[in-house]
């Protein structure tokens, strides 16, 4: 049985949608802040904002990077895990270079995502590698799961929460089974309600990425997508 306070702190909320403004981030923080949630996790331009409203609360920062397709090129990937760090993120969300990934280019991908690692472990930061598992068969998912934790990052995770699919229980499998013990894992991307996020920790999840963080804690159905 997980507690209200034990399933809280194991949630990255979401603050993503495009046409989230400041008053969404303030009022966000402000939920954030009252459940006591590990993270909130906003968009690049808003982590300086989201460091000031969660300033000494306990609430750590999580961002996106190359959000959400995965397709900038890698020199600019590490200049935004930079920039994400000065700005005052404490953890980074990176987006695996899909296409590339598809294609077979695996060096490309492991280099892609080791780039973004080097910069934010030397500053501390942890790195979950976004994989989109709803693009990728079983077979490309534990792939894709071996080349994150090949480049050194922290976790590996499932969605974006903008592609098809969100989290699948057969995903956190793979997972568990590919780099369970190495690595921690993320389900995000369709996290609606308690007993769903609950089935997720049993399974094996560490952190937990969803937008409707308040429906869950109180019970609820979120009725959005996120």
């Amino acid at each position: 049985m997980y507690t209200k306070e034990q399933v809280a702190k194991t949630i990255d909320h979401a603050v993503l949608k495009p046409d989230n403004t400041v008053a969404d981030l303030e009022k966000n923080a402000k939920m954030c802040i009252e459940h006591r949630v590990f993270s909130m996790c906003v968009k690049p331009c808003d982590i300086k904002i989201a460091a000031k409203l969660l300033k000494d609360s306990g609430v750590k920062i999580s961002c996106v990077l190359s959000f959400p397709h995965g397709a900038d090129t890698t020199p600019v990937k590490a200049f935004q895990a930079k920039q994400a760090i000065e700005d005052g993120t404490d953890e980074i969300d990176m987006v695996m270079n899909i296409g590339r990934f598809l294609s077979g280019d695996y060096e490309y991908v492991l280099n892609d995502i080791k780039a973004v690692v080097e910069v934010a472990h030397a500053n501390g930061v942890l790195v979950k590698v976004i994989q989109e598992s709803g693009f990728l068969t079983p077979e490309q998912i534990a792939k894709a799961c071996e080349l994150s934790y090949e480049a050194g990052a922290d976790f590996v995770k499932t969605s974006t929460g903008f592609g098809p699919g969100g989290a699948k229980p057969e995903y956190i499998d793979i997972m568990v089974k590919t780099v369970g013990g190495k690595m921690k894992i993320k389900p995000s991307g369709g996290i609606r309600e308690w007993e769903t996020a609950v089935a997720f920790l049993e399974q094996g999840a560490d952190r937990l990425g969803t937008g409707a963080t308040e429906a869950i804690l109180n019970g609820e159905k979120a009725e959005e997508n996120y």
